[in-house]
């Protein structure tokens, strides 16, 4: 987390713009640091405890508002959580272009730097913001909530959250979401859901991306799946290749039935 890790020194900006966290509704925020981070060494242990309680506390309040605005205009939000290089925006990219503008949607991307996610998504046609963290290694309620005013997301609609690649710090921070979906790439070792742990029993599917590679790698897909269950035994898992099309029918199912689900929670789908 923020306070153990540092993650928290730098800027961030949202479509190349600085964002200042304040309580205002201004167009222009800079995200500051939570503050760097002093040395364990110096901090009592209970200080650092609660530290890490008053950031989760704040960003807590802000994820339920998020997930007060999306219950009410009906968008499913999904966040994508995975290491660098799991293939997660190409997955995207795939996933936008086989619903084929059957399903109205947006994508929030984060990254430290470069604008080069957001643009591969918009080469589709999709909307997309890019949210720059600087040097934080996740993305929080507050960027996420204020790059959804920012989009004007259309109701009944899907929402595509790409975090930051990493497998730590994302699973503390709720953004709002109806699901974190984790993507582990064969590429990667079996052992992962083991190492990372908290991630996989955070989320609520499992994308087992880059299938298309198995013959050419030495990795055990049930051996990877058994243990993300070992984790988190109601864990769903989705065996998928965003190049080959394996898995898409299922992974895009999945995606159409939470569209389905939200539109029919709505408040006012529910009085009548």
């Amino acid at each position: 987390m923020c306070v153990t890790c540092g993650c928290g020194t730098g800027s961030a900006f949202i479509n190349g713009k600085p964002l200042q966290r304040r309580h205002s509704r201004g167009e222009t925020m800079r995200f500051r640091a939570h503050g760097a981070a002093a040395p364990v060494a110096e901090i009592a242990p209970s200080r650092i405890v609660k530290l890490e309680q008053d950031i989760l506390a704040k960003n807590n309040r802000y994820a339920e508002a998020n997930r007060r605005y999306l219950s009410a205009h009906g968008i499913f939000a999904l966040n994508l959580v995975s290491s660098p290089g799991s293939g997660k925006t190409t997955l995207l990219v795939k996933t936008i272009e086989s619903l084929n503008g059957t399903q109205p949607l947006a994508v929030i991307e984060g990254d430290q730097q470069t604008e080069n996610d957001a643009a591969r998504i918009r080469a589709t046609g999709a909307p997309a913001i890019q949210i720059n963290t600087g040097k934080g290694c996740h993305l929080d309620a507050q960027m996420v909530g204020q790059a959804m005013r920012q989009m004007e997301l259309q109701d009944d609609s899907l929402l595509l959250i790409e975090n930051v690649g990493n497998l730590v710090c994302p699973a503390s921070f709720d953004l709002g979401e109806a699901h974190k979906v984790v993507i582990l790439s064969v590429t990667e070792g079996e052992d992962k859901p083991l190492k990372y742990p908290d991630i996989f029993r955070a989320a609520d599917l499992m994308l087992l991306n880059k299938c298309d590679l198995l013959p050419y790698l030495v990795f055990d897909a049930d051996l990877a799946i058994e243990y993300a269950r070992r984790i988190n035994p109601k864990l769903q898992v989705i065996r998928l290749s965003a190049t080959s099309g394996e898995g898409m029918p299922e992974w895009l199912e999945w995606i159409k039935g939470g569209c389905r689900n939200a539109v029919a929670a709505k408040p006012e789908a529910s009085l009548g």
